[in-house]
């Protein structure tokens, strides 16, 4: 019953650590996506700190308003900024403006700023996403890998023990 469980918690968060991979990198690699972490209050309850968001690129004539979008703030700067879209410019120019669920400031947005439209987001995950590909990366990413590694060496192990009881 003991090595049951265990196999069956390892095989879980095995398969956790998975579904993280593929929510943070895997999709949004192979769709063309790109994945932002919530990091201020201003998409509060919506979209709280630490949400991963995933968005697709969209052009500007395409938006509607009440959808969420991902901007950077300067094209000089890496920051990302996320708001929902409360009016559009149909005009040749296709500025947005925006506001936070949870702000009364209003953002205007130029096409070329515009990174995408929310297609999916997941709560808490942003600070998985942060860890992955921040500062912590250099040492997260071997750990993972040599935590998998040491989990299917001590599944092989135990299965070879096994079996020479039996004989």
């Amino acid at each position: 019953m003991g090595v049951a469980l265990g196999h069956g918690v390892g095989a879980g968060v095995l398969g956790m650590l998975a579904l993280i991979a593929v929510l943070v990198a895997g999709v949004p690699l192979a769709t063309g996506a790109s994945a932002f972490t919530i990091m201020d209050r201003s998409m509060e309850p919506a979209l709280p700190p630490g949400t991963l968001i995933v968005t697709r690129p969209v052009d500007a004539p395409r938006l509607d308003v009440g959808d969420v979008i991902a901007f950077t703030i300067d094209s000089s700067e890496p920051t990302v900024m996320t708001r929902r879209v409360v009016d559009l410019d149909r005009t040749v120019g296709g500025s947005v403006l925006t506001r936070g669920d949870a702000t009364v400031t209003s953002v205007i947005v130029a096409p070329e700023q515009i990174l995408g439209r929310l297609w999916y987001s997941v709560p808490l995950l942003g600070w998985v996403n942060i860890a992955v590909t921040g500062p912590l990366r250099a040492a997260l990413v071997p750990a993972v890998a040599a935590a998998i590694c040491a989990y299917i060496a001590w599944t092989v192990i135990a299965r070879a023990r096994r079996r020479r009881r039996v004989r």
